[in-house]
């Protein structure tokens, strides 16, 4: 997410709305003009004298791939009946499909922010809930979590602190789904770690799913949860990671009874978080090659090439053509052609 996106921290900022922001010009930040979204803010001084030498910003510009806004949904996970969530759409004037990132009691770290970048980059309209600015996560949650991931076999999906986050994020994908430019049909899920987990429980209650990927999960319990999902799922995580690695057994010991697709990719000597950029554990060249075989899975899903036309039928070559041959014509059958005399031309 850029620096001005976050500047517009507002549900509407339409042309000619005043916002504090900076100045695309003098470089300023300042009560801001808003000529054009994800385009141009002037302040008051350069908007009257309407100098642009100092920019290198040209108007008609190709528009971005993508561009971001903070909105408001309606839930009742909390006193509001509201939650807010980032959403990043692509520019581009087609129906999307759908990715719903779901963040852990850490909210909207940079680990979720640069899925949902990956994501918009490449045509997926894609929402982040904001759980710290909704109120949506607690202290009891947390310890709820992750108490049960290290001590009781698994983070527990049945319990009701979890069941409160499934149904935040239930709330969120609904909303996810009915946006204008979106094609409800075509949805994913997607979580790392404990968000991860929260992502498979989500799933195991959503029918209408197209693609579930999961980046290194906590276990959970009770361990078959994974027979409830009803989309192809993806799994990635490093060899390193021994949490992961119980997630992924409670996994693939259900994979033998459902008929969808399950796949796991093991990254070689990557840890736990090593997709955390922020974090000890990243690994950028392991991080870069996981965000690839991500993003590969989902278009794979939601994003299908059209089926290939059928060739036409191949002519015959015109050598294996024989012609047929003109009837000879029969002597003393019919009436002998009459001459027709010449007229003879006199001289003299």
């Amino acid at each position: 997410m850029r620096d001005d996106d976050r500047l517009l921290d507002l549900p509407v900022a339409e042309f000619g709305s005043g916002v504090i922001g900076v100045c695309d010009v003098c470089g300023t930040r300042q009560a801001v003009i808003v000529l054009s979204k994800e385009r141009f803010k002037l302040c008051v001084i350069d908007f009257l004298n309407k100098t642009w030498v100092k920019t290198d910003k040209k108007p008609g510009v190709p528009a971005p791939l993508y561009r971001s806004e903070r909105v408001w949904f309606p839930t009742d996970t909390n006193r509001e009946g509201t939650a807010q969530g980032v959403v990043l759409s692509p520019t581009k004037v087609v129906k999307h499909p759908v990715v719903l990132v779901t963040p852990d009691v850490f909210g909207l770290t940079t680990t979720v922010l640069d899925a949902a970048i990956r994501f918009a980059r490449e045509g997926f309209e894609v929402f982040l809930p904001d759980v710290l600015k909704s109120g949506a996560a607690s202290s009891g949650q947390h310890l709820s979590m992750r108490t049960g991931a290290q001590f009781r076999g698994g983070v527990p999906v049945t319990s009701r602190a979890v069941g409160e986050f499934v149904r935040f994020y239930s709330d969120a994908l609904d909303y996810l789904r009915g946006r204008e430019m979106v094609d409800p049909a075509k949805s994913a899920v997607f979580g790392t770690s404990y968000g991860a987990s929260l992502a498979l429980a989500l799933a195991a209650q959503q029918t209408k799913l197209g693609a579930v990927a999961l980046a290194y999960p906590m276990p959970v319990r009770p361990a078959d949860v994974g027979k409830l999902v009803t989309a192809p799922l993806f799994f990635i995580a490093g060899s390193e990671d021994r949490a992961a690695a119980r997630a992924r057994a409670q996994l693939e010991k259900v994979r033998a009874d459902s008929a969808l697709p399950f796949e796991f990719v093991n990254v070689p000597g990557a840890r736990h978080h090593f997709l955390s950029r922020d974090l000890g554990a990243y690994d950028l060249s392991r991080a870069e090659e996981a965000w690839s075989r991500i993003v590969a899975f989902l278009k794979g899903r939601l994003m299908p090439p059209p089926p290939r036309p059928m060739p036409p039928p191949l002519a015959k070559p015109l050598s294996s053509v024989s012609a047929a041959p003109a009837p000879a014509p029969t002597v003393g059958s019919g009436p002998a052609p009459s001459a027709t005399p010449i007229p003879s031309t006199s001289t003299g």
